[in-house]
């Protein structure tokens, strides 16, 4: 683009960042009527909503600032870190969150999709151990191209048709999930423990829970693949790690930190509690180990299928069993893990639920390949 210059996007935008109310007056939270957002709402998409609200009392008695419809945000630390949110509303957010108000430089959804597209150098320039940061001083020295107006009302249109599609399909891949759900339901009940129909066992008689590895990024001499809280998005099934993030030890994980066809792994730890218990399937294909913030869970028994298993623990009755305990960071542990009842009815007819979910996800990979051909 010969009329494209690069900007420091602190050069063209104001840029803030927010902050918390004291979580000990009561008058700063109670009857709320303020949108307030906290960083999870930054997954790379629209902002259309939020669950929390503050007072004008809390707003002018903390850092938090009101930002207008069409700021755009960027997530400064954890798990949402570098990730983008385009703001629909007016609210604020905490200090874990920046905004890039409304200028006359950028088309907002220009820029929004400009900072999307640079999720990894974000990543990469990061700063911490487990927890990434970045600050306001780098979303500030951020750059990014800038050509005139007009060319970016164009791109900002083209990515937003774009987007629409991808949003279209992936309703309908969410279509065949809510499937295999309705089957669930239709075969076992909504609470399969509580009907009583069938005989109910431990998890932990049906398997071994194993907690992830921790490691120092200063450690080299071995890479290898390493499934981590991010990696789980909304997967019910990960068929090959392969792409999950390459991480360096000093030498090779032991078989037990090694992950192997069939293991359920759950998010063991994080900020956002509704992330806290959620599953994924595993089919590593390549040498896989997972995270410290992940827990394993391995069947060594032949009465409970594996796919009839994933699912059980995905609905809401079980999820709720498995809440997270922890004041800011959730936390799931092995031992909740251990306790939860899990029915196990005849195996034929896990095995035929097991054949129904194959059919669906085979259905999937076709629709999502006649996708990528169109």
């Amino acid at each position: 683009m010969s009329d494209c210059k690069t900007v420091r996007l602190g050069d063209v935008c104001e840029i803030i960042t927010g902050g918390t109310p004291s979580t000990t007056k009561k008058e700063y939270w109670a009857n709320g009527t303020i949108p307030w957002l906290q960083s999870g709402v930054c997954q790379n998409c629209f902002v259309n909503k939020t669950e929390t609200f503050i007072t004008q009392e809390g707003l002018d008695n903390s850092s938090a600032k009101l930002m207008p419809k069409d700021t755009v945000l960027i997530a400064l630390t954890g798990a949402t870190t570098g990730k983008v949110g385009y703001l629909t509303f007016e609210a604020c957010a905490n200090q874990s969150v920046t905004g890039i108000l409304p200028s006359k430089s950028f088309n907002q959804l220009y820029l929004y999709y400009c900072l999307l597209s640079k999720r990894e150098k974000i990543l990469s320039d990061s700063y911490g151990g487990a927890q990434k940061h970045i600050s306001q001083g780098y979303v500030k020295n951020l750059e990014v191209q800038m050509p005139n107006i007009d060319k970016q009302n164009e791109i900002a249109t083209i990515l937003d048709e774009i987007s629409n599609i991808i949003t279209k399909h992936k309703l309908i891949l969410e279509k065949y999930d809510t499937l295999i759900k309705s089957r669930f339901i239709e075969m076992f009940g909504d609470n399969p423990i509580e009907n009583g129909k069938w005989k109910v066992e431990k998890l932990g008689n049906l398997g071994l829970c194993k907690n992830g590895m921790n490691f120092s990024y200063e450690n080299n001499g071995f890479e290898i693949n390493c499934l981590g809280v991010g990696d789980f998005k909304d997967n019910a099934v990960i068929s090959n790690c392969e792409k999950l993030p390459v991480i360096s030890l000093n030498e090779k994980p032991s078989e037990e930190y090694l992950l192997k066809d069939n293991d359920i792994v759950f998010v063991r730890s994080n900020g956002n509690k509704e992330l806290v218990g959620r599953s994924v399937l595993v089919h590593p294909r390549v040498l896989t180990t997972f995270s410290g913030f992940c827990i394993r869970f391995r069947l060594s028994t032949d009465s409970i299928n594996h796919l009839f298993l994933l699912q059980f623990l995905k609905m809401p009755n079980t999820r709720k069993n498995m809440a997270g305990r922890g004041a800011n960071i959730q936390n799931l542990n092995q031992q909740i893990l251990s306790n939860l009842d899990i029915p196990v009815p005849q195996i034929e007819l896990q095995n035929d639920f097991s054949s129904f979910v194959q059919q669906i996800d085979k259905s999937k990979f076709e629709y999502a390949y006649m996708g990528v051909a169109a």
